[in-house]
């Protein structure tokens, strides 16, 4: 029992570690490379800090559901700045 308590135990550890390090890192990409990556899935969880991430679109697509639409964000990459596309609800300003 106890030898089985261990290799459970290993096993949370291991899909744990591998899950965090299969996420990409826009820190380590090219801008280029980070907007391929969107592209082609159309939605991407990626990496963008030591304790951030965030998931990413396509800036016409469908990935975003309702009320939420494609609004570009600056995220950092191995160059620098990179405008990329999160969902989140528009902010309406009607006049008085």
């Amino acid at each position: 029992m106890r030898s089985l308590s261990i290799a459970l135990i290993a096993g949370v550890a291991c899909a744990a570690s591998s899950a965090h390090a299969a996420r990409p890192d826009t820190r380590a990409m090219s801008c280029a490379q980070v907007q391929a990556l969107i592209r082609s899935r159309h939605a991407a969880v990626l990496t963008t800090g030591p304790n951030t991430y965030d998931r990413f679109v396509r800036q016409f697509g469908n990935e975003c559901d309702w009320p939420e639409v494609p609004v570009s964000i600056p995220v950092p990459t191995r160059e620098g700045e990179c405008r990329l596309y999160r969902c989140q609800e528009p902010v309406l300003d009607f006049p008085d």
